[in-house]
């Protein structure tokens, strides 16, 4: 450790387990704060409260660890190899070089451009800090930059403040404040200053503590700075993010797998070639050397990786249509091989709104879309007894507790805005965390007051003396009580918030408001049970997760009862399956290996802290399970990095959250993920489709070349190789991008981490395929010669040189253009692996359909235009041997079917 970050360490003892004296001894401060001598020279000590930049690479060093892909190191290499290497005519092949470097160049600059996006993450922590802080200063109150605290510093906190620096509370009035950045639960923590017992105790239940850029919902505070930048618990996220290992995603896995195959299959053919032509045939070393590097650079598709890029492009198009916006390309295809769905409960499976779900009164339980009359004392008091603010637009801010209900009452008609003025509130005795109640007062018409009282049910039981009963007040029995209680507990177990609500009338309104004379004697209400909801359509999403064989497992920090209550709603679990959850205090006690070898059992992960849920990730991962993660707060960020595929909340997700993610959600919703995996599956599925399409049309060009040579022809010319790489391989390919989704693609289990793009039945089809490519060509070219359209009858005058000449011409362009024809058709097959044409459509994939009339005609075009046909060296074809090209061509079709028919038959679907 540096002298300078050994200055800078901080206290990291737990402040929440000492007593408040204690903590100003051990940060020798005191209740009037620091002096400015004091706060400058632990400046100098701590360092700066913010969050460390961190080393950046240059754009020179971000541009040349593109390279690092062995298919990259290939395309370079064969670029190199055609620029520099004259071909069997001493012609080098520089139009080849040029199209490979730029392929290369353009992604590696697209490359460049998502690891800048991908190191926002951190700028955005940075970002987050607090301009300002009112601190303690010479026993006076003044402004700070939030930079400038250090630990002792005394802070004053207020409704509306971003907290600066994480601290130890010393006064707390009605203090509420959201941490749901930090902990994930959606309900604002009600702050105290009790001294907690225990050295374990995680964030969320740390109720003495005020964490940095947390937000003060609700009452004020004050508290003493225990620890600032990269010491908080902010800046120890930041630390993670920063030190998160970058996971290598299945599409750069399979292209490295390919690059190999490829690298492989390269050099067997160039040896193979040079020695055959050297020893067997007895050929010149050096020609056969040239011609064996022409074959192997022939063979490499260089096409391949901009069309997986657009192919990628074009998913991302797609998906952001669908509410899915794609930040980096590669997880287009991480997406279809998730095994699972890591999701944050709160705003992704719910809705991130507290909402009145049932109530009790007169004896019985009632749903909230039941009828409930306006004029309900309990709708009445929930309505009275809250501070909700509300706007001029009749927008509701404050606490989410108290805007849900409001919003309950003004759907069953009861609209505060026009109620309370005809009972105007006089007085109130505020929320406090002690006696959990709290309390307004009413001015009636008669001339009372009623007062209205909201809190505790347990709590408020205890004040009352009797009970609203159909309209009528009876004596509190202990049978209506016990009755009270079963309610209460019956909600709870259910994961609903429960309020209770009472009221009493007074003569007048006392001079001083004391809880004891106010808030007793009252007249029980009612309850009232909230909750925040899952989404409508969570639960079949789930249910289509489970289907295609992903599992949706819940990772939120909210409480145990709350999310498995959620999680059995919404079918991720069994109702009641209390052992299918962990809690972050069960998962402290479990090592790393003890984790990954039981992981399988939990499908919920509850109050659960951000170090929980790397560990949570990594144990899946090393299950070899493809797992996506989504989360909005900053907390997220480390296993949002962490995860194969980081997935953001684009409406409540922090800036950092997203800056983590591979893939934002526009709407929040969990329906959108199983969308995009859909989706992620279509793409993955389209690459093996390119890359079978390329793969068979690249074998069969080799492998006619290659046999070519061994038997002495001459089939086909450098210039033809390349139109037809760019031409007929090229358009067809990308627009096999954009082919729709097969009917049981969710049908089917996900692919496995280790599966590649010759899974499934791609490897042997490129291979028979290739085969049969090579077989026609060779075909037709043996033909054109045996049965000449020229012959020495029809050609008077010519003789057996220039007769000669004439039907190899003719026999060079039939496998030219046989070729390139069946290399279309081959097209058509390429749609399904397994499935006949006729079965998933010919036509259906417009794009399709105009890149290979396109590529038709550009084919055509340089064998029947005038002129071109002497810089491509073909010849015009009567219409007996362009009978012979189709027919070739066209027969792939047919054979193609007979081999899918044979292999469903067999089962290997």
């Amino acid at each position: 450790m540096s002298e300078e970050n050994a200055k800078k360490q901080q206290l990291s003892q737990a402040f929440y387990s000492q007593t408040v004296d204690a903590v100003f001894e051990e940060l020798g401060s005191q209740p009037e704060g620091l002096s400015d001598s004091e706060a400058k020279s632990r400046l100098t000590q701590y360092g700066a409260n913010e969050l460390e930049e961190g080393k950046k690479k240059s754009m020179l060093q971000k541009f040349l660890e593109q390279f690092k892909d062995l298919m990259i190191l290939v395309l370079i290499a064969a670029a190199a190899i055609s620029a520099m290497v004259p071909n069997a005519e001493g012609h080098r092949e520089w139009v080849d070089a040029i199209i490979i470097l730029a392929v290369v160049i353009i992604n590696a600059v697209m490359g460049v451009i998502q690891e800048a996006k991908a190191e926002q993450a951190i700028e955005a922590l940075r970002e987050m800090s607090t301009p300002n802080a009112n601190v303690l200063r010479n026993g006076h109150s003044v402004t700070v930059s939030s930079t400038e605290l250090v630990p002792g510093d005394i802070v004053l906190l207020e409704a509306g403040d971003v907290v600066p620096a994480d601290m130890r509370l010393i006064e707390a009035s009605s203090l509420k404040i959201e941490e749901a950045a930090l902990t994930g639960e959606s309900v604002p923590v009600e702050k105290e200053l009790t001294v907690l017992e225990g050295k374990d105790i995680g964030i969320g239940d740390r109720i003495n503590m005020a964490y940095s850029n947390s937000n003060v919902t609700y009452g004020r505070g004050k508290g003493i700075v225990v620890n600032t930048g990269m010491n908080t618990e902010v800046g120890k996220i930041a630390g993670m993010l920063a030190n998160a290992d970058e996971t290598e995603t299945p599409l750069k896995r399979n292209l490295n797998q390919l690059g190999k195959f490829l690298t492989a299959a390269i050099l067997i053919i160039a040896v193979i070639m040079f020695f055959v032509g050297t020893v067997l045939n007895g050929r010149d070393w050096v020609e056969m050397l040239l011609t064996s590097i022409s074959l192997a650079v022939a063979a490499i598709p260089e096409g391949l990786p901009a069309i997986v890029t657009i192919i990628l492009a074009l998913g991302t198009q797609v998906m952001a249509k669908r509410n899915a916006m794609i930040r980096k390309l590669p997880a287009v295809e991480t997406l279809g091989a998730t095994d699972i769905i890591a999701s944050d409960k709160t705003g992704t499976l719910t809705l991130n709104q507290m909402t009145v779900e049932k109530l009790y009164f007169d004896d019985h339980q009632y749903a909230a879309s039941d009828d409930i009359s306006m004029d309900n004392m309990a709708l009445k008091i929930m309505n009275f007894a809250n501070d909700t603010r509300i706007g001029q637009e009749g927008n509701l801010m404050g606490d989410p507790t108290e805007t849900a209900l409001v919003q309950f009452g003004r759907d069953k008609g009861f609209d505060v805005r026009q109620e309370e003025p005809k009972e105007p509130r006089v007085a109130d005795l505020p929320f406090d965390s002690d006696r959990k109640l709290m309390s307004t007062i009413h001015k009636l018409a008669d001339g009372r007051f009623l007062v209205a009282v909201k809190g505790a049910p347990d709590v408020l039981l205890g004040r009352t003396k009797e009970v609203l009963l159909n309209g009528k007040v009876l004596p509190m029995t202990a049978a209506e009580q016990e009755k009270v209680l079963s309610n209460n507990k019956d909600m709870a177990k259910q994961a609903l918030r429960v309020l209770g609500m009472a009221y009493k009338y007074i003569d007048s309104v006392p001079e001083k408001l004391v809880s004891e004379e106010l808030e007793n004697d009252l007249i029980f209400a009612g309850l009232v049970g909230m909750i925040d909801p899952e989404r409508a359509e969570a639960a079949g999403a789930v249910k289509v997760a489970k289907e295609a064989g992903i599992r949706p497992i819940m990772i939120t920090g909210d409480h145990r009862d709350t999310a498995e209550a959620i999680a059995g709603r919404l079918g991720i679990i069994k109702p009641g399956d209390d052992a299918a959850v962990l809690t972050g205090a069960e998962l402290n006690q479990m090592s790393d290996a003890d984790l990954a070898q039981n992981i399988s059992k939990y499908s919920v992960y509850a109050r659960v802290s951000p170090e929980h849920k790397v560990r949570i990730v990594k144990a899946w991962q090393q299950e070899g399970k493809v797992v996506a993660m989504t989360g909005d707060g900053v907390n997220d960020a480390p296993s949002l990095k962490q995860a194969d595929i980081g997935v953001g909340m684009g409406i409540t997700g922090t800036e950092v959250s997203k800056g983590a993610s591979d893939m934002v959600l526009a709407d929040d919703n969990f329906a959108t993920i199983v969308v995009a995996v859909e989706e992620g599956r279509k793409v993955f599925s389209n690459i093996q489709k390119a890359i079978q399409y390329l793969m068979a049309a690249n074998l069969g060009e080799v492998l006619t070349l290659f046999i070519a040579t061994l038997l002495g022809w001459d089939t086909l010319l450098p210039i033809h190789l390349l139109w037809i790489n760019l031409v007929t391989d090229t358009f067809p390919a990308i627009a096999l991008g954009m082919e729709p989704a097969e009917k049981d693609l969710m049908a089917h289990k996900p692919r496995g981490k280790n599966s590649n793009f010759f899974s499934g039945g791609v490897m042997s089809s490129i291979i028979y395929q290739g085969i049969l490519e090579a077989a026609a060509v060779l075909f037709v070219y043996w033909s054109a010669l045996q049965w000449p359209a020229h012959t020495a009858a029809n050609m008077p005058g010519l003789d057996a040189t220039g007769l000669y000449d004439l039907q190899h011409a003719d026999a060079l362009t039939m496998a030219f253009a046989t070729l390139g024809l069946m290399q279309l058709f081959h097209a058509f097959n390429v749609k399904s692996v397994h499935q006949s044409l006729f079965k998933v459509g010919a036509f259906r994939n417009k794009a399709f359909n105009w890149a290979i009339l396109l590529s038709f005609v550009l084919m055509m075009g340089i064998i029947v235009i005038p002129g071109l046909n002497d810089i491509f060296k073909v010849t015009h074809l009567d219409w007996y041997q362009w009978g012979i090209v189709v027919g070739a061509s066209f027969a792939i079709i047919p054979v193609v079917e007979i081999v899918k028919a044979i292999q469903r038959a067999m089962g290997k679907e």
